[in-house]
Protein backbone atom coordinates (compact mmCIF):
# COMPACT_ATOMS: atom_id res chain seq x y z
CA UNK A 1 0.00 0.00 0.00
CA UNK A 2 1.36 3.86 -0.63
CA UNK A 3 2.03 5.51 2.42
CA UNK A 4 -0.81 7.96 3.06
CA UNK A 5 1.28 10.12 4.99
CA UNK A 6 3.37 11.23 1.77
CA UNK A 7 0.48 12.66 -0.17
CA UNK A 8 -0.71 14.64 3.01
CA UNK A 9 -0.23 18.04 1.66
CA UNK A 10 1.87 21.09 4.23
CA UNK A 11 -0.09 23.78 5.06
CA UNK A 12 2.40 25.84 1.89
CA UNK A 13 1.41 23.21 -0.28
CA UNK A 14 -2.18 23.44 0.10
CA UNK A 15 -1.65 27.64 0.11
CA UNK A 16 -0.37 26.83 -3.38
CA UNK A 17 -2.84 24.50 -4.57
CA UNK A 18 -5.54 26.14 -3.91
CA UNK A 19 -4.33 29.58 -5.45
CA UNK A 20 -4.30 29.49 -9.47
CA UNK A 21 -3.02 33.43 -10.00
CA UNK A 22 0.68 31.90 -9.20
CA UNK A 23 0.79 29.77 -12.11
CA UNK A 24 -0.49 32.44 -14.39
CA UNK A 25 2.77 34.69 -12.77
CA UNK A 26 5.37 31.88 -13.52
CA UNK A 27 3.69 31.83 -17.44
CA UNK A 28 3.93 35.56 -17.34
CA UNK A 29 7.82 35.95 -16.13
CA UNK A 30 8.99 33.04 -18.31
CA UNK A 31 7.18 35.08 -21.56
CA UNK A 32 9.22 38.11 -20.95
CA UNK A 33 12.41 35.97 -20.42
CA UNK A 34 11.79 34.69 -23.49
CA UNK A 35 11.24 38.02 -25.36
CA UNK A 36 13.92 39.54 -23.50
CA UNK A 37 16.25 36.51 -25.32
CA UNK A 38 14.26 37.18 -28.78
CA UNK A 39 14.99 41.08 -28.32
CA UNK A 40 18.88 40.33 -27.53
CA UNK A 41 19.12 38.20 -30.75
CA UNK A 42 18.33 41.30 -32.76
CA UNK A 43 21.61 43.21 -30.66
CA UNK A 44 23.41 40.50 -31.01
CA UNK A 45 23.26 39.55 -34.77
CA UNK A 46 25.17 42.48 -36.17
CA UNK A 47 28.23 41.93 -34.21
CA UNK A 48 28.00 38.59 -34.65
CA UNK A 49 27.78 38.12 -38.27
CA UNK A 50 30.04 41.06 -38.62
CA UNK A 51 33.17 39.12 -36.86
CA UNK A 52 34.71 38.17 -39.92
CA UNK A 53 38.23 38.32 -38.34
CA UNK A 54 38.00 35.84 -35.62
CA UNK A 55 34.59 33.84 -36.13
CA UNK A 56 34.46 31.04 -38.95
CA UNK A 57 32.13 31.24 -41.23
CA UNK A 58 29.64 27.88 -39.67
CA UNK A 59 29.73 30.48 -36.18
CA UNK A 60 28.68 33.57 -37.96
CA UNK A 61 25.74 32.02 -39.58
CA UNK A 62 24.68 29.78 -37.15
CA UNK A 63 20.94 29.78 -36.48
CA UNK A 64 20.16 31.28 -32.81
CA UNK A 65 17.70 29.31 -30.75
CA UNK A 66 15.97 29.92 -27.50
CA UNK A 67 14.85 26.95 -25.07
CA UNK A 68 12.49 26.58 -22.34
CA UNK A 69 12.70 23.65 -19.99
CA UNK A 70 11.20 22.85 -16.52
CA UNK A 71 14.04 20.92 -14.60
CA UNK A 72 16.91 21.88 -14.73
CA UNK A 73 17.88 21.26 -11.37
CA UNK A 74 14.10 20.40 -10.60
CA UNK A 75 13.80 24.18 -12.34
CA UNK A 76 12.53 26.14 -14.68
CA UNK A 77 14.94 28.14 -17.34
CA UNK A 78 14.97 29.99 -20.28
CA UNK A 79 18.01 30.10 -22.59
CA UNK A 80 19.12 31.28 -26.17
CA UNK A 81 22.44 30.42 -27.66
CA UNK A 82 24.41 32.17 -30.17
CA UNK A 83 26.06 32.09 -31.82
CA UNK A 84 25.97 27.94 -31.48
CA UNK A 85 28.12 25.44 -33.54
CA UNK A 86 27.09 21.70 -31.58
CA UNK A 87 28.48 18.38 -33.05
CA UNK A 88 29.93 15.54 -31.09
CA UNK A 89 33.48 17.25 -30.93
CA UNK A 90 33.08 20.76 -31.34
CA UNK A 91 31.43 23.44 -29.54
CA UNK A 92 31.17 26.72 -29.96
CA UNK A 93 28.60 28.86 -28.07
CA UNK A 94 27.51 32.20 -26.61
CA UNK A 95 24.71 30.74 -23.79
CA UNK A 96 22.49 33.51 -22.14
CA UNK A 97 20.48 31.66 -19.13
CA UNK A 98 17.99 33.16 -17.09
CA UNK A 99 17.50 29.97 -14.29
CA UNK A 100 14.28 30.23 -11.75
CA UNK A 101 15.21 31.16 -8.53
CA UNK A 102 18.67 31.73 -9.56
CA UNK A 103 20.27 33.93 -11.88
CA UNK A 104 20.78 35.17 -15.27
CA UNK A 105 24.05 34.38 -16.63
CA UNK A 106 26.71 34.62 -20.04
CA UNK A 107 28.56 31.89 -20.43
CA UNK A 108 30.83 31.39 -23.62
CA UNK A 109 31.50 27.33 -24.04
CA UNK A 110 35.00 25.90 -26.38
CA UNK A 111 35.60 22.17 -27.29
CA UNK A 112 37.25 20.32 -29.82
CA UNK A 113 38.64 22.68 -32.54
CA UNK A 114 37.20 25.47 -30.90
CA UNK A 115 39.20 25.74 -27.81
CA UNK A 116 42.16 24.48 -29.50
CA UNK A 117 41.69 27.67 -31.81
CA UNK A 118 41.03 30.48 -28.69
CA UNK A 119 42.84 28.42 -26.19
CA UNK A 120 45.84 30.94 -26.71
CA UNK A 121 43.89 34.19 -27.37
CA UNK A 122 42.20 33.76 -24.06
CA UNK A 123 45.50 32.88 -22.05
CA UNK A 124 46.58 36.19 -23.32
CA UNK A 125 43.59 37.80 -21.85
CA UNK A 126 43.91 36.14 -18.48
CA UNK A 127 44.24 39.73 -16.94
CA UNK A 128 41.26 40.57 -18.29
CA UNK A 129 39.52 37.86 -16.45
CA UNK A 130 40.89 38.84 -13.19
CA UNK A 131 39.85 42.50 -13.66
CA UNK A 132 35.98 41.36 -14.21
CA UNK A 133 33.68 39.62 -12.84
CA UNK A 134 34.41 36.47 -14.81
CA UNK A 135 34.31 33.05 -13.41
CA UNK A 136 35.96 29.76 -15.40
CA UNK A 137 34.69 26.03 -14.79
CA UNK A 138 36.95 23.75 -13.16
CA UNK A 139 34.80 20.97 -13.45
CA UNK A 140 35.12 18.18 -15.63
CA UNK A 141 31.25 18.19 -16.61
CA UNK A 142 30.58 21.06 -19.24
CA UNK A 143 27.04 20.22 -19.29
CA UNK A 144 26.70 22.01 -15.03
CA UNK A 145 25.11 25.70 -15.06
CA UNK A 146 25.57 26.42 -11.66
CA UNK A 147 27.95 28.68 -9.79
CA UNK A 148 28.48 26.32 -6.67
CA UNK A 149 32.27 25.86 -5.58
CA UNK A 150 32.85 22.36 -7.40
CA UNK A 151 31.71 23.99 -10.80
CA UNK A 152 33.23 27.58 -10.97
CA UNK A 153 35.50 29.73 -9.27
CA UNK A 154 36.56 33.43 -9.44
CA UNK A 155 39.02 34.25 -12.29
CA UNK A 156 40.48 36.84 -10.14
CA UNK A 157 40.71 34.22 -7.05
CA UNK A 158 43.35 32.43 -9.14
CA UNK A 159 46.66 33.73 -10.25
CA UNK A 160 47.61 33.77 -14.00
CA UNK A 161 49.44 30.72 -14.08
CA UNK A 162 46.60 28.60 -12.86
CA UNK A 163 44.04 30.51 -15.40
CA UNK A 164 46.48 28.95 -18.11
CA UNK A 165 46.86 25.66 -16.78
CA UNK A 166 42.96 25.50 -16.44
CA UNK A 167 42.34 26.94 -19.94
CA UNK A 168 45.10 24.79 -21.48
CA UNK A 169 44.51 21.45 -19.43
CA UNK A 170 41.07 20.77 -19.82
CA UNK A 171 39.31 19.44 -22.78
CA UNK A 172 36.83 22.23 -23.16
CA UNK A 173 36.83 25.99 -21.50
CA UNK A 174 33.65 27.48 -20.32
CA UNK A 175 33.98 31.38 -19.08
CA UNK A 176 31.37 33.14 -17.79
CA UNK A 177 29.82 36.28 -15.60
CA UNK A 178 26.25 35.84 -13.48
CA UNK A 179 23.62 38.56 -12.98
CA UNK A 180 21.29 38.79 -9.63
CA UNK A 181 17.16 38.21 -11.06
CA UNK A 182 17.10 41.40 -8.52
CA UNK A 183 18.47 43.39 -11.20
CA UNK A 184 15.42 42.21 -13.68
CA UNK A 185 14.23 45.20 -15.22
CA UNK A 186 18.08 46.14 -15.59
CA UNK A 187 19.09 42.95 -17.81
CA UNK A 188 18.36 43.96 -21.09
CA UNK A 189 20.73 46.66 -20.54
CA UNK A 190 23.54 44.37 -18.93
CA UNK A 191 23.35 41.36 -21.50
CA UNK A 192 23.05 44.34 -24.54
CA UNK A 193 26.33 45.44 -22.96
CA UNK A 194 27.88 42.19 -21.83
CA UNK A 195 27.67 39.76 -25.10
CA UNK A 196 30.43 42.57 -26.84
CA UNK A 197 32.64 41.96 -24.15
CA UNK A 198 32.68 37.94 -24.06
CA UNK A 199 33.11 38.09 -28.08
CA UNK A 200 35.82 40.44 -27.49
CA UNK A 201 37.44 37.62 -25.27
CA UNK A 202 38.32 35.75 -28.47
CA UNK A 203 39.17 38.25 -30.93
Amino acid sequence: MNDVSKLTLSADEQLLVSNSQWIFMKRSILDKATIMMSNLIVKMKPAITGAKDYLTEEARLSEPKIYKGENYRMLPYVLLDYPRVFDKKNILALRTLCWWGNFFSITLHLSGSYKLRYEKVLTGKADILQRGDYYICKNEDQWQHHFEPLNYCLAKDKTRRELKNIILQKDFIKIARKFQLQDWNEMPAILEKTFPEFLELIK
